[in-house]
């Protein structure tokens, strides 16, 4: 008998079927992927055991035993724990404090007993071999750190089921390497994993069995042996996935729009020059902590410490302005939808418009005819899945939260812009429509700085690559002459 079943949940959002009938079990002591185009429902049957949400239909039975689960306390009694997508903490409290704080250590007196506190958050870590000071104030950990400390909270007490959500969205190779590491140890322990990603390559390297959602429904689970990654592609997408020929490529670059001579800053990074021209896409790539990022912010008037100069066409740029950069048509789709990209708390025609309000008001008035109808443009053109414009961004799944932020810059008119992570936690068949949007935005014209982690995914957009190792430029390989161990050599070398 499965430790875990799934019969027949059901999920009703306002104007949308988030899960339908879905039933399937997991056997203990296994990892079990749970795979979807974004939207699919997959977050969101993780967060329904967990007890954040309650399902419309259906039950969930732990080890044949019926649960409904009203919340995450009620769902850890069960012995159930979810690791979030968004590490879920409260940054100014320390590592102890935070692990501790749903059952704080009393003394006789009935005041937190501090040491012994520490003690059991030392134990926690402990049994997760995480050598992390329970001292020291969760803002001051890196990503990586964070999740061990979410999944030390899961382990420590006491789970036997334990939900993880993209939970390597974020994390350098070595920190993903350390949780594969603990993946493989909490199944030998008979814990058993419910592993939601986009990635393929992690799913075949740790997971036992996979369920694929598609638009809230169950199309298959199955033996992760008895499958391959094309046919979990076309059972996500309902159809082969095609892999973009790149229009803009057969184009020659046209004018010179961006020239970077010298930026530097201060413990960041140092003499960066690269050009780039209208109908044009070059990617940056480099190890976390090469300073990629920080260059993008630096382009955009973000570092007050940057030295060296910016031209847009034949204007040099004050640097440290962000309004002289937005003004020369700069555009920044962060590495951080949710925290830099976008405002949660707004829906999706305000933060699509937030960026061109200048273009949508007279006298001091928005016009909001013009706003719907250019929300409604962009949102058509990179179609956008969403109940209707006036729906919570943060209701939207992450593929189209990324849509939004592009939105936002498209309906701004930008002309040069940097797109740093572009399909960072979503699903294959999004990041086809995103590679096929910047691939058109390129033809249209437009320059296009990329940013990414992934290097099959520069390698497949960019006419050149220029490379960062410490904050340096390592070196430039053009098309031409294209392949990751080439990159790799330059990151790890150059």
């Amino acid at each position: 008998m499965p430790i875990l079943e799934f019969h027949q949940i059901s999920k009703d959002f306002p104007g949308v079927r988030a899960l339908d009938a879905v039933s399937f079990g997991i056997e203990q002591g296994t990892c079990h992927a749970l795979i979807g185009e974004n939207g699919a429902g997959k977050s969101t049957l993780g967060k329904i055991l967990a007890g954040v949400y309650q399902p419309d239909g259906g039950e969930i039975r732990l080890e044949g035993r019926v649960i409904r689960p009203a919340n995450p306390r009620d769902a850890r009694e069960s012995g159930i724990a979810m690791v979030h997508q968004e590490l879920a903490f409260c940054p100014n409290l320390t590592v102890a404090e935070n692990l501790c704080l749903g059952d704080l250590p009393r003394n006789r007196f009935g005041w937190v007993d501090r040491a012994a506190m520490r003690k059991q958050a030392r134990r926690m870590l402990g049994e997760i071999g995480a050598a992390i000071d329970p001292g020291v104030t969760v803002s001051a950990l890196s990503t990586g750190q964070e999740q061990l400390v979410q999944i030390a909270a899961a382990v420590g007490t006491g789970a036997r089921v334990i939900v993880m959500d993209e939970p390597t969205s974020s994390l350098s190779g070595g920190e993903t390497r350390e949780l594969f590491r603990l993946v493989r140890e909490l199944k030998t322990r008979g814990i058993t994993l419910i592993y939601i990603s986009h990635r393929l390559e992690e799913l075949f390297a740790l997971c036992d069995a996979i369920t694929v959602l598609r638009d809230g429904r169950q199309v298959m689970t199955q033996s992760i042996a008895d499958t391959t990654p094309g046919q979990i592609i076309q059972q996500m997408i309902g159809r082969d996935l095609l892999v973009p020929v790149l229009g803009y490529l057969a184009q020659e670059p046209r004018d010179e729009v961006l020239r970077v001579e010298n930026l530097s800053s201060p413990g960041r990074f140092k003499d960066v020059n690269f050009s780039l021209r209208a109908g044009d896409i070059i990617g940056l790539a480099g190890l976390v902590g090469a300073g990629r990022s920080e260059v993008a912010q630096a382009i955009l008037g973000l570092d007050p410490m940057a030295t060296g100069r910016v031209w847009v066409r034949d204007r040099e740029l004050p640097l440290g302005s962000i309004d002289e950069a937005l003004a020369a048509g700069i555009g920044l789709v962060p590495e951080d939808r949710k925290r830099q990209g976008l405002v949660l708390g707004l829906d999706c025609r305000h933060n699509t418009s937030m960026a061109a309000l200048s273009r949508l008001t007279r006298a001091g008035w928005v016009q909001r005819q013009a706003e719907r109808s250019l929300v409604q443009h962009y949102a058509s053109r990179l179609r956008v899945k969403s109940p209707s414009l006036e729906c919570l961004v943060s209701t939207l799944s992450g593929g189209n939260q990324q849509k939004i932020v592009l939105a936002k810059w498209l309906a701004r008119e930008c002309d040069i812009l940097i797109v740093d992570e572009p399909t960072r936690g979503i699903d294959v068949g999004a990041k086809a429509e995103i590679y096929r949007l910047l691939d058109e935005l390129a033809a249209e014209g437009k320059a296009l700085l990329v940013i990414s982690s992934e290097l099959p995914e520069l390698l497949a957009l960019c006419r050149r690559i220029l490379v960062l190792r410490y904050g340096r430029q390592a070196g430039e390989i053009d098309r031409a002459d294209f392949s990751e161990a080439a990159v790799m050599e330059l990151m790890v070398n150059g």
